[in-house]
Protein backbone atom coordinates (compact mmCIF):
# COMPACT_ATOMS: atom_id res chain seq x y z
CA UNK A 1 0.00 0.00 0.00
CA UNK A 2 1.34 3.45 -0.99
CA UNK A 3 1.62 6.11 1.72
CA UNK A 4 1.95 9.82 1.51
CA UNK A 5 5.84 9.35 2.15
CA UNK A 6 6.21 6.77 -0.19
CA UNK A 7 4.62 8.35 -2.91
CA UNK A 8 6.35 11.95 -2.15
CA UNK A 9 10.08 10.00 -1.82
CA UNK A 10 10.04 8.09 -4.82
CA UNK A 11 12.68 8.64 -7.17
CA UNK A 12 10.38 8.04 -10.67
CA UNK A 13 8.34 11.07 -9.28
CA UNK A 14 10.95 13.28 -8.61
CA UNK A 15 12.90 13.26 -11.77
CA UNK A 16 9.97 14.81 -13.39
CA UNK A 17 8.94 17.12 -11.09
CA UNK A 18 12.62 18.36 -10.87
CA UNK A 19 12.74 18.63 -14.91
CA UNK A 20 9.54 21.39 -14.27
CA UNK A 21 10.56 23.18 -12.44
CA UNK A 22 13.53 24.05 -14.28
CA UNK A 23 11.42 24.41 -17.50
CA UNK A 24 12.99 20.77 -18.72
CA UNK A 25 10.36 18.91 -19.14
CA UNK A 26 10.04 16.74 -22.96
CA UNK A 27 6.96 17.57 -25.14
CA UNK A 28 5.91 13.44 -24.55
CA UNK A 29 5.86 14.08 -20.84
CA UNK A 30 3.21 16.83 -21.08
CA UNK A 31 1.27 14.93 -23.81
CA UNK A 32 -2.02 12.32 -22.31
CA UNK A 33 -3.07 14.58 -19.04
CA UNK A 34 -6.74 14.58 -18.34
CA UNK A 35 -6.34 16.64 -15.30
CA UNK A 36 -3.76 19.60 -14.43
CA UNK A 37 -2.95 21.10 -11.24
CA UNK A 38 -1.76 24.80 -11.07
CA UNK A 39 -0.14 26.52 -8.35
CA UNK A 40 -1.27 30.64 -8.34
CA UNK A 41 -0.01 30.14 -4.96
CA UNK A 42 3.45 30.29 -5.72
CA UNK A 43 3.01 33.59 -7.13
CA UNK A 44 1.54 34.78 -3.76
CA UNK A 45 -1.83 35.10 -5.16
CA UNK A 46 -5.23 34.08 -3.90
CA UNK A 47 -7.08 33.13 -6.72
CA UNK A 48 -6.29 33.10 -10.30
CA UNK A 49 -8.60 31.92 -13.08
CA UNK A 50 -7.11 28.48 -14.50
CA UNK A 51 -7.96 28.03 -18.52
CA UNK A 52 -7.91 24.31 -19.45
CA UNK A 53 -5.39 22.94 -21.58
CA UNK A 54 -7.39 21.39 -23.96
CA UNK A 55 -8.24 18.04 -24.95
CA UNK A 56 -7.65 17.80 -21.11
CA UNK A 57 -10.76 17.74 -19.10
CA UNK A 58 -10.12 20.09 -15.92
CA UNK A 59 -7.96 22.43 -13.94
CA UNK A 60 -7.68 22.85 -10.17
CA UNK A 61 -5.80 25.92 -9.30
CA UNK A 62 -4.48 26.09 -5.98
CA UNK A 63 -4.13 30.01 -4.40
CA UNK A 64 -1.56 31.29 -1.65
CA UNK A 65 -2.33 30.12 2.00
CA UNK A 66 -3.14 33.22 4.09
CA UNK A 67 -4.13 33.86 8.05
CA UNK A 68 -7.80 35.72 7.98
CA UNK A 69 -10.70 36.44 10.28
CA UNK A 70 -13.32 33.79 10.15
CA UNK A 71 -16.75 32.71 11.80
CA UNK A 72 -16.60 29.93 13.81
CA UNK A 73 -19.51 27.96 15.07
CA UNK A 74 -19.68 26.64 18.64
CA UNK A 75 -21.66 25.78 21.24
CA UNK A 76 -21.41 28.69 22.72
CA UNK A 77 -22.17 31.13 19.27
CA UNK A 78 -20.63 32.12 16.61
CA UNK A 79 -16.87 33.88 17.24
CA UNK A 80 -14.78 35.13 14.84
CA UNK A 81 -10.83 33.51 14.80
CA UNK A 82 -7.75 33.51 12.73
CA UNK A 83 -7.80 30.55 10.50
CA UNK A 84 -5.46 29.61 7.76
CA UNK A 85 -7.23 30.09 4.32
CA UNK A 86 -6.78 28.30 0.45
CA UNK A 87 -9.27 29.30 -2.52
CA UNK A 88 -9.61 26.63 -4.92
CA UNK A 89 -10.90 27.71 -8.02
CA UNK A 90 -11.69 24.89 -11.09
CA UNK A 91 -12.34 24.78 -14.85
CA UNK A 92 -14.03 22.33 -16.09
CA UNK A 93 -15.06 21.06 -20.18
CA UNK A 94 -19.05 21.02 -19.03
CA UNK A 95 -19.72 18.57 -22.59
CA UNK A 96 -17.78 16.05 -20.02
CA UNK A 97 -17.77 16.79 -16.36
CA UNK A 98 -21.19 17.66 -14.56
CA UNK A 99 -21.16 21.05 -12.58
CA UNK A 100 -22.84 19.06 -9.83
CA UNK A 101 -19.66 16.52 -9.97
CA UNK A 102 -17.34 19.25 -9.91
CA UNK A 103 -19.09 20.66 -6.92
CA UNK A 104 -18.75 17.58 -4.88
CA UNK A 105 -15.35 17.56 -5.73
CA UNK A 106 -14.09 20.63 -4.63
CA UNK A 107 -16.29 19.60 -1.45
CA UNK A 108 -13.79 16.79 -0.83
CA UNK A 109 -11.02 18.68 -1.71
CA UNK A 110 -11.95 21.07 1.28
CA UNK A 111 -13.29 18.19 3.71
CA UNK A 112 -9.67 16.47 2.85
CA UNK A 113 -7.52 19.54 3.74
CA UNK A 114 -9.20 20.65 6.71
CA UNK A 115 -9.04 17.15 8.40
CA UNK A 116 -5.40 16.57 7.26
CA UNK A 117 -3.83 13.23 9.00
CA UNK A 118 -0.15 12.58 7.10
CA UNK A 119 -0.24 9.18 8.32
CA UNK A 120 -2.91 8.44 6.30
CA UNK A 121 -2.29 6.01 3.86
CA UNK A 122 -3.56 6.57 0.68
Amino acid sequence: MWTRKTCSESPKRKRPANRARNNKLDPDEIQGGTFTITNFGSFDSLTGTPIINQPQVAILAVGAIRKQPAVLETEMGDVIAIRHIMILSMAYDHRIVDGALAGMFLKKMKELLENFDPNREI
